[in-house]
């Protein structure tokens, strides 16, 4: 193929529940070290979630952050450690030729909720309202940011996509870079769901929030005793490149992106198809021009939700129903769910996997369900591959929107 039409990963930043750098992050995988905890949230006291402790000073004043918002801090550090890991020189940079995509499950809860607490301290009085509250709630906020943080002036906006967006932001930046509309894509996904009490609040209703005694054993996918979902702040973003343009300035290679398909179920709101999910893995391996037995590695979605893993693993033994080298991992079992930022991070946590041959587990199966079997699964402890060159991300959200993107070793 063209060297012009092939992108590849040439940066990752990122802070999750259990680590702000790539080598910390992926560290705590291996060794098998959840990053859960309780936390306080307004009307629901304690709750369980993962929760991010970068520092948000490293790129940014205190007034900015006070100005701006917690998607917007997490985009800024991704971004800017991105960057620096790609090792790009962004004064010299044409900066109107870098583009910020940034997958999002919501944006503007967070604020209008303090907002409408903060007016409840004043009876209601409306002009005790921030007037900062619409630059804050527009949906392209977080992006917006990261562009006023760093001087890019060239296209930004956030893709919302439910939990499907942190795979969608990577695809909207390798699509732009195809268009020749950017040189550099900031690309992946963010989330500040854990400061919005609603959240919990819904998946308490519905039954689908994450209970246990010990925080580090909450999040359960393909247990037996799962129990829901564990929400979770986080932010993962990765420099995309031309192959031509990365290799000009002798870049580091993490991956190629070879393959990326995005569907709808259309059959409803909340619960997962199982037959959308197959066809959207097999228009990705379509388009990369692979067969299911070449992925080394599939990153899966799993959510812990009792029906949701089922669709899942359905999917998944009917898609490499013959692939005996396939493994299957859950990084959702360390920090919980991210939400917009999910598919991103769990990429990325499996990306070192071309370079130590590791497949990182899912911990927390005690008990596997029976239904969630799937061959290759790996559990509780690492599994060392002879070698790993195909790695499929899966990623799915409500409203029926899934999304999957396929890496390759360069």
């Amino acid at each position: 193929m063209n060297h012009h039409r092939r992108i590849v990963i040439t940066g990752i930043g990122l802070t999750s529940p259990n680590g702000n750098t790539l080598a910390e992050y992926r560290a705590n995988l291996l060794k098998g070290v959840s990053g859960v905890v309780w936390f306080e949230t307004r009307y629901m006291g304690k709750v369980l979630a993962g929760v991010c402790t970068y520092d948000p000073l490293k790129y940014q004043m205190k007034k900015e952050v006070r100005r701006g918002t917690r998607a917007g801090s997490i985009s800024i550090y991704c971004c800017q450690e991105a960057v620096a890991d790609a090792k790009l020189d962004v004064p010299a940079l044409d900066k109107n030729r870098v583009g910020v995509y940034l997958g999002i499950t919501e944006h503007g809860n967070v604020e209008t909720e303090n907002e409408i607490y903060n007016i409840s301290q004043f009876n209601y009085d409306t002009k005790f309202w921030s007037h900062h509250h619409n630059p804050r709630t527009v949906a392209n906020s977080p992006a917006g940011e990261v562009t006023l943080n760093m001087g890019i002036t060239g296209p930004h906006y956030t893709i919302g996509a439910a939990c499907a967006a942190g795979n969608a932001g990577v695809i909207q930046g390798a699509q732009m870079l195809l268009l020749d509309e950017v040189d550099v894509a900031l690309a992946g996904g963010v989330s500040e769901s854990i400061h919005t009490f609603g959240i919990f609040a819904s998946f308490a209703s519905q039954n689908a929030l994450a209970s246990h005694s010990d925080p580090t054993k909450a999040s359960r996918p393909f247990d037996r005793d799962r129990n829901g979902i564990v929400c979770s702040e986080g932010g993962c973003v990765f420099v995309l490149e031309r192959l031509d343009h990365a290799e000009a300035r002798g870049a580091r290679i993490y991956g190629e992106i070879v393959g990326y398909h995005m569907n709808s179920d259309a059959s409803d709101f909340v619960l997962p198809n199982a037959l959308r999910h197959v066809e959207c893995m097999q228009t990705a391996l379509k388009r990369a021009g692979i067969a299911p037995q070449d992925i080394d590695i599939v990153s899966t979605h799993a959510t812990a939700t009792p029906l949701g893993d089922i669709q899942e693993c359905q999917a998944l033994r009917t898609v490499f129903a013959d692939c005996p080298k396939t493994h299957f991992n859950n990084t959702k079992s360390f920090i919980g769910h991210a939400m917009g930022a999910a598919g991103a991070l769990e990429l990325a946590g499996n990306l070192p996997a071309f370079d130590d041959g590791v497949v990182h587990p899912t911990i927390n199966v005690d008990h596997l369900d029976p239904q969630c079997e799937v061959p290759n699964l790996v559990l509780n402890t690492p599994k060392k591959l002879p070698r790993v060159d195909y790695i499929l991300n899966n990623s799915s959200g409500m409203l029926g929107i899934n999304s999957v993107v396929i890496v390759k070793r360069v």
